[in-house]
């Protein structure tokens, strides 16, 4: 499966929680691996890219951390939009 494909089913996944779950880096991972059989590290890969140019972000809260779907007004912020 290629890095486009493993980013579809992330995101895919990402709308489906959203509002609902804050979601682990971990469990996301997992979600996906059980998913599509893929590597663990290839969809670990595949999620840092998406953090990394801004599909996705880390939010912190309660001492923990979760990946989230930045919102319009965080992306107009850092000049992505």
């Amino acid at each position: 499966m290629e890095q486009a494909e493993i980013q579809e089913k992330i995101m895919e996944y990402m709308e489906q929680m959203k509002g609902k779950k804050k979601l682990k880096e971990k469990d996301v991972i997992k979600k996906i691996v059980a998913d599509t059989s893929e590597e663990k590290d290839t969809v670990k890969t595949a999620l840092r890219e998406m953090i990394n140019v801004g599909k996705l972000m880390y939010s912190y809260g309660g001492g923990a951390s979760s990946v989230e779907i930045p919102s319009e007004e965080y992306l107009r912020e850092k000049g992505m939009l």
